[in-house]
Formats: structure tokens, C-alpha cells, sequence
């Protein structure tokens, strides 16, 4: 399960990334809302846990923005408005659950339980294909002409991002962002290190390459013609 936290208080954001990263696949955060909404329009988000004040775009808003663009990813909002009216206005533009501020993060995980139960119990996006290469994002496995590969945490996120941009190149500053959840250039070949980790493991020994160098661009994963 991937969860989105989209949260101005960066101790806050920082205290549920610790306490969420034990129990789920992975914890995104983002520190604003038009942040917040860039990240969710990837869709490659389980759940949002979205802060209901957040600054350029508040909560609500990101969620009926959302909610317009065809997005159903369950959302569960937090919130130091009590008030009735604040709750209902949350519930029409498509919030799924609300929690108050402050919270117990027992009732938190309790609540991110209900909501991943309400899941369909096979994602139309779980299993990625590209040509005989196979990556099933619930059980975490990958496997090329049925033979398994073995991933390390990190490869098989790159793998994830480059499957579902199948067929389009990705510049280093995408896997930067989207993979690393870097927002700057650290000047290291992180990204070069892994891609050549990658393309030895789903290309090495097989005729046709998958994962090609777009020089002075990027890479591109791509079934062949």
C-alpha cells in the first residue's frame, strides 16, 4: 500500500512518515496543496492522508479538484475544524473520512485500515506488463519470460515508475523526483548506479533490450516494435 501525506507541518509530516513506514509499502510527502495535487494526479497513490489547511491549495479544494479529474483514490482528512459544517463541506467534495486534530495514531492506523479494506481486491493496476517483462505491485514480484527477478526496495520502485511510463522517455530529474523523492539535483550517479543495477537484471542474457538510453535525455522502457 502507497500512501500520500500531504501536510504543511513538517514535524507533523515527518512523525507520520516514521510511524506509517512500518505498517505500509511506502510513504510519500508533500508540504503544500499544489504540491499535494501533482503527486496525486500521478495515481500511483492507494490512500491520501490530506491536512485540511494547507497553503496555495487548501484540502478541500485538492480533493474536489480530484474528485473533477476522475481521481477515487480514498482520501482521509485531518482537521482541527470540529465544526459540523466544516465536516459535511469536506464530505461533499469527495473526503471518504475525516480525523480530528490532534489524533492517536492507534485510531490513525485504524482508520487507514478501514479505508484500504474498502479497496477492490485486485487493482486493474496492480499486475504491469511490458512485453514479457512482469511486475505485480501487490505482492511485489517481477519475473521476464516467467523467470522471477529479485529487486532490491529501490529497484523496484524505479522499475514501477518506468512501467507505468511505458513507451515514454523519463528525464533523470523525473527519477529524481518520482523515485528518490528528490526535488533537487544531489550531483551524485545514484540514478545512473541503479538504471545500470536495473538493466542488468530485466535485460542481461535476453536478445531484445527493454531499457534504453535516450542520450542527452533520459530513458525510455519499451516493448519492442
Amino acid at each position: 500500500m502507497r500512501i500520500l501525506v500531504v501536510e504543511d507541518d513538517l514535524e507533523t509530516a515527518a512523525y507520520l512518515k516514521t510511524s506509517l513506514a512500518g505498517t505500509v509499502q511506502a510513504v510519500d510527502c508533500a508540504h503544500d496543496g499544489s504540491a499535494g495535487w501533482q503527486l496525486a494526479q500521478s495515481g500511483d497513490y492507494d490512500l491520501l492522508v490530506v491536512d485540511r489547511m494547507l497553503p496555495y491549495i487548501d484540502g478541500v479544494s485538492l480533493v474536489r479538484q480530484l474528485r473533477a479529474e476522475g481521481k477515487q483514490t480514498p482520501v482521509l482528512m485531518l482537521s482541527a475544524l470540529g465544526e459540523c459544517d466544516a465536516r459535511v463541506e469536506g464530505l461533499e467534495a469527495g473526503v471518504d473520512d475525516y480525523l480530528g486534530k490532534p489524533f492517536a495514531l492507534s485510531e490513525l492506523k485504524a482508520r487507514i485500515g478501514a479505508l484500504a479494506r474498502r479497496l477492490p481486491a485486485l487493482d486493474a493496476n496492480a499486475r504491469l506488463s511490458v512485453a514479457d517483462l512482469q511486475l505485480d505491485r501487490r505482492t511485489r514480484e517481477a519475473s521476464r519470460a516467467q523467470q522471477p527477478i529479485e529487486l532490491q526496495p529501490r529497484e523496484f520502485r524505479l522499475l514501477e515508475y518506468l512501467m507505468k511510463q511505458a513507451g515514454k522517455v523519463v528525464t533523470r530529474a523525473m527519477l529524481l523526483e518520482h523515485v528518490w523523492e528528490f526535488h533537487f539535483d544531489p550531483q551524485t550517479s545514484v540514478v545512473e548506479t541503479h538504471i545500470s543495477r536495473l538493466r542488468a537484471k530485466i535485460d542481461r542474457g535476453y536478445a531484445v533490450p527493454l531499457l534504453h538510453t535516450i542520450r542527452g535525455t533520459g530513458y525510455c522502457l519499451r516493448a519492442p516494435d
